[in-house]
Formats: C-alpha cells, structure tokens, sequence
C-alpha cells in the first residue's frame, strides 16, 4: 500500500492539472496524467480511487486556488493591478508553454461530458469560474463601481481572458491578448472611482 503523502498528491493533482491544460480532458488518459506526473499508476488510484474524474476535479480546484491566490495578493493593490496579474498569469502559461498550454479550467468546461450527469470537474469549473468574478467584483465594488456593473464587468474580464487564451493558442501569438489587455484595463479605470 502507498504511504500517504501531500507532496505526492500534490505533484499527481499538478501534473493532471497541467496535462489537461494542454491536451484537454478527453484525450487524457489517468495513465498518462500519472505519468506527466511521475508517479505510479497505483498511487494515482490511491489518491483518487474514483479514477479520472475525482483527479480532474482536484486539478480544476487546484488551478482555481492557485490562480485565486494571486488575485487576491494583487486585488490588495486595486482592480487595475489585479487585471493586469490576471493577465500576467496566462500570458506567462502559454509563452512558457510555447504556446501548447491554456487553461485547465477551460478545457474542463468545452468538453462533452461523457454521461448525461454533470460531472463533478465540471461543477468545479463553475464554481472556479465564480470565485474568480466574485474576487475581482468585490474589488471593483471596494474601488467604486457600481454593484451589478462590478458583477457584469468581473464576468467579461474572466470570459474574455479564457476566450483570449485560446485565441493565443491558436494563432500563437500574444497580440489577443495585449489587445484584450488594453480594452479590460480602460473598462475597468471607467468603472471603478479611484
């Protein structure tokens, strides 16, 4: 039997995380996840015993917390800076990635469910995609703006940064991105009343 350990879990979550990120969650398999890991396939199913789903579930949560983590130490500084970390963040993923990576988040949520249920990577996804509004409108909020302009304009920063991400792939190419930038970041001074 696998000892249990966080760092181990930690890394397989990651891993799938970021397999995901670049090949989405069908063409996945648990194996390769675990393997993109380093970890053995027997401690994968130690971990997520509900096989691929549990551990793609996990890898959204995880990706929402890490990209919350930033959000919130740069929304301290303003919704100006925290749109700009935002950006920062996904514009780093996919040059790093030399464009092979977007968001795990995203290619949970474009993707055909395999049953008619909604799976529970699925619900994760949401309920990232929520945090992430919620953090940049109670900063808009806190800045000025309106209450529902801050919750209008807290989903169209998230939609047109995912949406720009995959354009970025696609054209591989960060002028969407700095294009969407530029527009976000003047939404955003218009809003807010600093």
């Amino acid at each position: 039997m696998t000892k249990a350990s966080p760092a181990a879990r930690e890394r397989i979550v990651a891993g799938a995380a970021d397999m995901i990120s670049r090949r989405g969650l069908n063409a996945t398999s648990i194996r390769e996840m675990a393997k993109h890991a380093r970890a053995p396939l027997g401690s994968t199913y130690h971990y997520f015993p509900e096989g691929k789903q549990q551990l793609a579930t996990e890898a959204v949560r995880h990706t929402g917390e890490w990209v919350a983590r930033r959000l919130r130490r740069e929304l301290a500084a303003g919704p100006v800076a925290g749109l700009r970390a935002f950006l920062d963040l996904w514009r780093k993923i996919v040059v790093d990635s030399d464009f092979r990576a977007g968001c795990p988040v995203l290619a949970v949520s474009i993707e055909e469910p395999p049953t008619d249920e909604r799976p529970a990577a699925l619900v994760a996804a949401a309920d990232v995609f929520g945090a992430w509004e919620d953090l940049l409108a109670d900063s808009l909020r806190e800045h000025g703006a309106e209450h529902e302009q801050a919750a209008q304009l807290a989903t169209l920063v998230v939609a047109a940064v995912e949406g720009t991400v995959a354009m970025c792939r696609a054209k591989r190419s960060t002028e969407p991105l700095d294009r969407t930038a530029e527009q976000l970041q003047a939404l955003v001074l218009a809003a807010i009343k600093d």
